[in-house]
Formats: structure tokens, sequence, C-alpha cells
């Protein structure tokens, strides 16, 4: 008879610690934002869009071996001679296929990051083509999308404001953490 008295009073105590954090929480203020009047500012690691600085990479290949969804590709330039150039002659990267994990960012031999993440959340695509951006020799950083349509590249508009995007750079380029 007593365990069952025991019983109640624990259970009791538990509905009361229940009760008082509900109690708790009910009279802190809120703290939603009006998105997108207001936005939140990302923390410093977070993973946003990828960025790339087609003019200063080697295409030595190592983001793209260090990817794990095989998302990255890249294709060398040729010179005169018939010889792999150090430049890239195109780089892409499918978004789609993309699972954020930096290891392309931290795999690049060059301070500052050749390729590095910026800090923009506001990713949107209307199809999957437009998850793949490419670069070539004079592209912005935001890189171009593919337009099956027309069977051409074109500017990311309406996606990434580049101006706009803050990112882990400063006078010099990217900064890695």
């Amino acid at each position: 008879m007593t365990g069952y008295f025991h019983r109640i009073a624990r259970d009791s105590w538990a509905v009361c610690k229940g009760m008082w954090v509900t109690l708790r929480t009910l009279v802190k203020p809120s703290i939603t934002v009006q998105y997108p009047t207001e936005k939140l500012t990302p923390e410093p690691m977070f993973r946003g869009v990828l960025l790339y600085d087609v003019e200063r990479c080697t295409a030595c290949g190592l983001c793209a071996k260090a990817c794990p969804s095989n998302c990255i590709s890249l294709q060398n330039q040729v010179n005169e001679a018939g010889k792999r150039a150090p430049k890239a002659a195109w780089y892409a990267i499918d978004l789609g296929r993309c699972s954020w994990c930096r290891l392309c960012e931290e795999s690049c031999p060059f301070k500052p990051k050749v390729v590095w993440h910026s800090i923009d959340y506001e990713l949107v695509f209307w199809s999957r083509d437009e998850m793949v951006r490419c670069w070539k020799p004079g592209t912005p950083l935001a890189g171009w999308v593919h337009d099956p349509k027309k069977d051409a590249f074109r500017d990311p508009s309406g996606q990434v404001v580049i101006q706009e995007v803050p990112a882990r750079h400063d006078e010099k380029g990217p900064k890695h953490d």
C-alpha cells in the first residue's frame, strides 16, 4: 500500500516539474523573426552556397577528390603544346548532390581558399538544372547556371546576388577558419 502512495507522489512531482518548465517558457519573450523583412545573421562557420574563384585556381583537383558526394568536376586548360596548363578550363558544382561537408574547402591548398562556403542561406531553385553551377575564366564568384531550354549558360539571377552575399572575405580574398 505504501508503494502505491509512493508512486502517486513520484508521478505528481514529475507532472509538477513538467508544468514548471511549461510555465517558465510561457512567460519568456518571443524570439520569432519576421522573415523576410528581418533576417538572422548566420554563425561564422555556417556552410552556405559554394563560391569559387576561377582566376586563382590551378585545377589541382584536390577538391574533386575530397568530395564524398562526387559533385565537383573540373577540366584543365590545354596549352599550345597540347599539355595540361595549371588553370581550369571549367569548374562545376552540382549543389543538388552537395552534402555541405566542407571537405572541398579544407582540401584546397591555397590560402586564402579558392573554393569556400559563403554564409548565404537563401538558396532557391526552380528546377534541378539550376542546381548545377559552372565557372569558366571571367565568370563571377557565383558562377553560371546552365539553361537547357536555350542550351546556354546564364547568370543565376534571383538566386544569389553576389554583392549582397556575406562571405568570409577580407581584402586579400576569402578568409579561412
